[in-house]
């Protein structure tokens, strides 16, 4: 399976340090100037809405869901110096025949690495506001943002296979994921996230979205 990641805004996912003088937060690359996003933000990200999730749940005491989702989100997820989980995955890259195509560039020293990340990137600059409505003083920031319309897609698989209960967690999760990153609530980091069967090249988090209905009917029978 493939989790694709399409930026509906520029975002940064952080990481890397920055160039003096350039920039204070860099876009995390590799050494071919590929962007990439790493495997354990993606799952974090996933967590946070799973753990927004339960916890809209909690708040009806009386779903009849809630004690398989909870269970389905630490066989997923694992849980704090316990099991790993079986949702495992990759760092998000470019889709595979351009990334592919952009090493072999590199290689034969037909571009270099700062101009394959330059063409996949820009420069934003951000401060803070004083209580006056002006620039706070000594708070400009200058980031690096992926622009929009750029795909990352990383490996995913989970193993064992995942029952209903997860799939329907999964999916929930994979749908409400939006936004992430650096400044996701100044404009940044908004998200279009699909779980791609390898064979038939569709949505599973659509399609395992709809299992959530089934399995809270199957519940209250």
């Amino acid at each position: 399976m493939r989790l694709r990641i399409t930026l509906e805004s520029d975002a940064t996912f952080g990481g890397a340090d920055g160039v003096p003088g350039l920039v204070d937060l860099e876009v995390r690359r590799d050494r071919y100037g590929l962007p990439l996003m790493p495997w354990r933000r993606i799952k974090g990200l996933l967590t946070e809405e799973c753990a927004n999730l339960l916890y809209a749940l909690k708040t009806l005491q009386t779903h009849p869901a809630s004690a398989d989702l909870e269970a389905a989100a630490r066989a997923l997820f694992g849980s704090p110096g316990g099991q790993e989980g079986a949702l495992r995955g990759g760092d998000a890259r470019l889709p595979e025949d351009l990334d592919a195509a952009v090493m072999d560039d590199v290689r034969a020293n037909k571009v270099t690495p700062d101009e394959v990340i330059g063409s996949l990137t820009a420069i934003r600059r951000q401060s803070a506001i004083d209580p006056h409505g002006a620039p706070a003083e000594g708070s400009l920031r200058a980031i690096r943002v992926l622009l929009r319309g750029c795909v990352l897609e990383a490996r995913v698989r989970i193993d064992p296979a995942p029952d209903a209960a997860q799939q329907a967690l999964l999916g929930s999760c994979i749908s409400a994921l939006r936004r992430g990153g650096v400044g996701r609530n100044r404009g940044l980091g908004r998200l279009s996230v699909q779980l791609l069967d390898e064979k038939e090249d569709k949505d599973l988090a659509t399609e395992w979205l709809s299992a959530l209905e089934r399995l809270t009917e199957a519940r209250q029978a």
